[in-house]
């Protein structure tokens, strides 16, 4: 049977009609809009009635996998604006005093049953399985509202908890005006107010303009369609499990790091910088020709194992009875680079060396010393991924990484490259001083130091711009020396507050008491080596210098 594929454009009292039967498929993601959202669609009818035009107000579209013939349509797209439309004329209806107004909204959220045809009320939207009942009790059976307003979210899951956070905040809105204003703009929202339904005859058919309106810019995930494209391949007594299974994982990680998840599996499988959308990459070459068995050999052998170990490498919370910290403290100082590219080949080690602590130890300190050879050297993208892509392989083959020659050590032209960077103008490159400065601070902090502050910022000792006649230009009087010293390592330090231009001025002794000191303590080790020197001279730079290279020398296995 050829595909049908029908757009029409269908005011409210048409689309809340007996026409449609809106059904959420188990594999949607929650509702998830906010009040602000909400509160926007709000001003946005309420200007658009205050206008008093006759012209319709377009309220976006929906895509539905529906029969021709049929009532009961599925929702591919399209179920946050039906969900928060249901529920705005929930409140309209339970909050008139006008009997027969709260009779004709009620037409508008159920079809009502006649017992002589046999028939039984039916709501015309249906949510999720695991927010169905919740929602009918809740907000779509009439007079409901009250009593919902009095409950709290103890035990709510996070979409049940923003329902009842967009029902407060439309009740409190609606009721600023009188019944009067309230019948009108219920009026307005099912006379004049339209969306664009887009019907599918199958599910292909509604993925596919699902995706296309992906690409024209609307607010989806691609993880969203990925979810309807393999749960949507599944058994109907599957699906349920199944939903909840991904639903888990996505609130357990949060939706960016779960879109970042598939960002990393997706590098994992492919070794190569992404060249389409993530979407369709991952359709095309990580799913393949999917069906049924292969979507679920992807949730249960790499979407669940992967995210485990992600979250471990992401939140750096790896679990032992002893040497934790071994594994989680280069994956902190990981963290702190301006890339995640090194992510995947730590996930595939880690799944592969499952309580193989001694591996986990070596691998990730070798790891963060190859990630911040080539954050120094400041590799680009490509050189990264093509790097990363080799630690891959060979994990994946059991080739040798920790020997001379493996992808994941450095060269010793790689050694000597990154050392003339250290001992150079360190504090011009962007975004490189912050992080090697508080990994350089580890090495000399007390073990289990914290480096949680609302504010880090790095500040030079040696004045930027020094004042003629100060001390510093007594200590520096050649220019060539002093410029060679002011962004070097041993002229930088940190500071658990925002710069402060006077300040930096200040001659040393100055300095060290009224800028670097707080409450008669520093927080930084750096720091505090600067504060307990007496003078800053070429010859104290000189030999601090010296320290932090041969700090980083021996932690970094440089020589």
């Amino acid at each position: 049977m050829p595909e049908i594929i029908t757009a029409k454009e269908q005011n409210l009292v048409k689309v809340f009609s007996d026409d449609y039967f809106f059904e959420i498929p188990l594999y949607q993601r929650p509702y998830a809009w906010t009040e602000e959202q909400v509160d926007e669609l709000l001003d946005d009818l309420t200007d658009a009635m205050t206008r008093g035009s006759d012209a319709p107000y377009f309220l976006g579209s929906v895509v539905l996998i529906k029969d021709d013939g049929q009532s009961v349509s599925q929702v591919v797209d399209g179920q946050q604006r039906l969900t928060t439309l249901t529920m705005l004329l929930c409140v309209l209806r339970d909050i008139t005093s006008d009997s027969k107004m709260a009779d004709e909204l009620d037409v508008f959220v159920r079809e009502i049953g006649v017992k002589l045809k046999g028939t039984e009320d039916r709501f015309r939207l249906s949510l999720r399985q695991r927010d169905r009942d919740f929602f009918q009790q809740n907000v779509q059976e009439r007079a409901s509202l009250e009593k919902f307003l009095q409950r709290d979210a103890v035990n709510f899951s996070d979409s049940q908890t923003q329902i009842l956070k967009n029902i407060k905040h439309l009740n409190k809105e609606l009721l600023k005006h009188d019944d009067e204003w309230r019948a009108n703009l219920a009026t307005y929202i099912v006379q004049h107010c339209f969306l664009v339904v887009v019907t599918a005859s199958d599910g292909d058919s509604a993925y596919r303009i699902f995706s296309v309106m992906n690409d024209r810019g609307l607010d989806l995930s691609p993880t969203d369609i990925l979810k309807a494209d393999i749960i949507g391949k599944m058994p109907a007594h599957s699906q349920e499990e199944y939903t909840n299974q991904w639903e888990n994982i996505e609130q357990e990680l949060g939706r960016d790091d779960f879109r970042d998840l598939f960002a990393h599996i997706r590098m994992i499988d492919r070794k190569d910088k992404l060249r389409g959308t993530l979407q369709r990459e991952f359709q095309e070459h990580v799913l393949g020709d999917l069906n049924s068995e292969k979507a679920t050999k992807f949730i249960d052998e790499v979407l669940e194992p992967y995210a485990g170990v992600y979250q471990t490498i992401s939140r750096a919370s790896y679990e032992s009875t002893e040497d934790a910290e071994k594994v989680n403290a280069p994956l902190r100082h990981l963290r702190r680079i301006n890339n995640f590219d090194w992510v995947p080949p730590a996930m595939v080690y880690f799944r592969g060396n499952e309580g193989r602590q001694d591996r986990l130890i070596k691998f990730t300190r070798d790891l963060e010393r190859l990630a911040y050879g080539l954050f120094i050297m400041r590799a680009n993208v490509n050189e990264r991924i093509n790097r990363y892509a080799r630690v891959i392989r060979a994990i994946e083959q059991d080739d040798e990484l920790f020997g001379e020659n493996g992808p994941l050590q450095l060269s010793s032209d790689e050694k000597v490259d990154i050392l003339k960077r250290l001992d150079g103008d360190i504090y011009n490159q962007p975004r490189i001083p912050m992080p090697l400065l508080l990994r350089l601070d580890s090495l000399f902090a007390e073990v289990g130091a914290s480096y949680q502050h609302a504010v880090i910022s790095v500040e030079h000792v040696l004045p930027q711009s020094p004042v003629t006649g100060s001390q510093w230009m007594e200590w520096f009087q050649e220019d060539d020396e002093r410029n060679q010293w002011t962004h070097r390592l041993a002229n930088l330090v940190l500071l658990s507050r925002r710069k402060n231009t006077r300040a930096s001025n200040y001659e040393f002794e100055k300095k060290k008491n009224e800028y670097f000191l707080h409450k008669g303590t520093t927080t930084f080790a750096l720091t505090t080596q600067v504060v307990s020197e007496s003078k800053w001279t070429p010859e104290v730079l000189k030999r601090r210098q010296c320290d932090l290279l041969d700090a980083l020398k021996k932690e970094w296995r440089l020589s």
